[in-house]
């Protein structure tokens, strides 16, 4: 890959009829962004909090010059719209429909040898950081672990990294 392509990190999770509502997200992404990469989608158990409820989560790299605050403002709303009370000051250790958090500016290929551990402390990401890294830099990576299969609309993606394309004049998305 030798064209730079810059834009932001998100991580994404929901343990909150997760399958539904990472389907959600995604689809909401799309009306924002017409094209995205991500990781595969993990299953992975509540840390820090008092939940019997696992997450979904994935990690997503948008291209975009847009600013930071503009992004947050579209997460924001996307965790809203799913039913997350952002005004709740306990909704850190809460179960949520809906969580999307800039983790970081990044920059391709200059950034495929980046350690993850400076873009988030929270290591149940790293691998999913890691093979979305080899993913945008073309290179080798073999997953530890299997992703989950998300189904939507005729969409479907979390095996493996892939890049979505919402096809804006049949008004569908698919991937490629």
């Amino acid at each position: 890959m030798s064209e730079t392509r810059t834009g932001f990190l998100l991580g994404i999770g929901s343990n909150i009829h997760p399958d539904e509502n990472l389907a959600q997200i995604i689809i909401l992404l799309l009306e924002h962004f017409p094209t995205f990469s991500l990781s595969r989608v993990l299953r992975i158990p509540p840390i820090g909090m008092n939940s019997h409820r696992d997450f979904l989560n994935t990690v997503v790299f948008i291209e975009t010059n847009m600013a930071e605050q503009d992004l947050k403002k579209i997460c924001n709303n996307i965790e809203i719209k799913l039913g997350r009370d952002r005004n709740d000051p306990a909704r850190k250790m809460k179960d949520r429909s809906a969580d999307l958090d800039i983790l970081t500016v990044a920059t391709f290929p200059q950034d495929k040898t980046r350690s993850v551990a400076t873009i988030t402390d929270e290591y149940f990401l790293y691998p999913l950081l890691e093979e979305l890294f080899a993913f945008l830099s073309d290179a080798e990576y073999q997953p530890q672990q299997l992703g989950v299969t998300i189904n939507i609309e005729g969409l479907t993606f979390g095996q493996a990294a892939t890049t979505i394309h919402r096809d804006t004049g049949a008004r569908n998305k698919r991937v490629s």
